[in-house]
C-alpha cells in the first residue's frame, strides 16, 4: 500500500554541505586548540611544550574530524540510496499508484489537477525514477553527497581554524601571549559565527554572541585549570 503523505527527506546539496563541514570544522578546531593551548601556557611559559601540544591535537583533531564526517555523510549517502532503490521498486510495482502521487504532489504545490496530469506524465515519460526523486524526496541521483568532499573540507577547515591560536600564542612576548591569543580567538569565532548564522538563515548577532561566549568559556576554564596544575604541580 502505497503512502502517498508519508514524510519526505530534504537533500542538501553537495555545496552546502562541503561550506557547513567547513565553517563546523573551523570552529571546532578555533575553540579547541585555544583551548589546548591556553590550558598548557596555564601550566608552563615553555613555548617548545605548547607548540608541540597544540601541533599535537591540530593533528589528532583534523585526523578525528575528517573521520566522523565521513562516518557521518556515509550514513547520509547510504538513506539516499536507499531511498532511491525504494522508489526504483514502487515504481516497478505500482506505476500508475506512483503517477497518482505524482500528480497529487503537484497539484500541492498550486497547480491545477490538468496542468498537474500533464507535467506529471511528460516527466514521467522523459525519466520517471528522476522525476519522483526530485518530486519527492529532492534527490538528484547524479549529485548524492560525497563523504570524501565532506571529511576533507572538515579536516583541513579545523587545520586552518586550530593554526589560529597556536600562531598567535608562539609568535608575540612571553607577556602578550594570552591577551593576543583571546583577541585573535575572539575574531575569529566572531567570523566563523556570522558565516554559520548566513548559510543557516539564523539571526547573525545571536548566532555570534552564542560561538564567541562558548570559547571565551571554554578558554577560561582550560586556561584555569593550566594554571591549578601548574601552580600546584599536582
Amino acid at each position: 500500500m502505497i503512502n502517498y503523505l508519508e514524510p519526505h527527506l530534504a537533500n542538501t546539496t553537495a555545496k552546502l554541505n562541503w561550506l557547513r563541514a567547513s565553517v563546523l570544522g573551523a570552529n571546532d578546531g578555533i575553540v579547541s586548540i585555544a583551548g589546548l593551548v591556553l590550558g598548557i601556557a596555564g601550566a608552563t611559559d615553555s613555548p617548545g611544550i605548547i607548540f608541540t601540544a597544540g601541533m599535537t591535537g591540530i593533528i589528532a583533531g583534523a585526523i578525528s574530524m575528517a573521520a566522523g564526517e565521513y562516518v557521518s555523510v556515509s550514513s547520509s549517502r547510504d538513506t539516499e540510496r536507499a531511498l532511491i532503490k525504494k522508489e526504483r521498486k514502487e515504481l516497478r510495482e505500482h506505476p500508475e499508484q506512483e503517477l497518482e502521487e505524482l500528480i497529487l504532489i503537484y497539484e500541492r504545490k498550486g497547480l491545477s489537477k490538468k496542468t498537474a496530469t500533464t507535467v506529471a506524465n511528460e516527466l514521467t515519460k522523459h525519466d520517471p525514477i528522476a522525476a519522483h526523486l526530485d518530486a519527492e524526496l529532492n534527490l538528484d541521483p547524479e549529485n548524492l553527497t560525497n563523504p570524501w568532499h565532506a571529511a576533507f573540507a572538515s579536516a583541513s577547515s579545523f587545520l586552518i581554524g586550530g593554526i589560529i591560536p597556536l600562531m598567535t600564542i608562539s609568535t608575540p612576548p612571553l607577556p602578550l601571549r594570552i591577551p593576543a591569543t583571546v583577541i585573535s580567538v575572539v575574531l575569529a569565532l566572531a567570523i566563523t559565527g556570522s558565516i554559520s548564522a548566513s548559510i543557516g538563515g539564523a539571526s547573525i548577532p545571536r548566532a555570534t554572541a552564542r560561538v564567541v561566549l562558548g570559547g571565551i568559556f571554554a578558554m577560561a576554564i582550560t586556561y584555569s585549570i593550566g594554571r591549578f596544575f601548574g601552580i600546584s604541580g599536582i
